[in-house]
């Protein structure tokens, strides 16, 4: 497991995840915890394409504009929003990559 750090601050995590708050089935873990919009949603652009047809990425964040942001985003790309979900503020998501 590797956590290389990108000139904007977003963590990626990728590997094995295992641990308390990260689902096991997700393949790689996105934190941009602290940025705003539209930032979240191009790092997970960004993000997803690294990923196999089907992989999950998980991302967490706190802008609570995330929310709207990634529901239209899944919609738009076709990709699957698994999960979405507010625990207390950090807002994690679990896309699907379907193309």
């Amino acid at each position: 497991m590797f956590c290389s750090r990108n000139a904007s601050a977003a963590l990626v995590y990728s590997g094995p995840i295992r641990g308390e708050g990260v689902s096991a089935m997700a393949d790689q873990v996105l934190d941009v915890k602290g940025m705003k919009c539209p930032m979240p949603v191009i790092k997970a652009k960004k993000a997803i394409e690294t990923l196999e047809v089907g992989q999950v990425l998980e991302v967490l964040a706190t802008d609570p504009g995330s929310m709207a942001d990634f529901r239209a985003w899944t919609k738009n790309t076709g990709h699957e929003l698994v999960l979405a979900e507010d625990n207390g503020g950090v807002y994690r998501y679990q896309i699907r990559r379907s193309k």
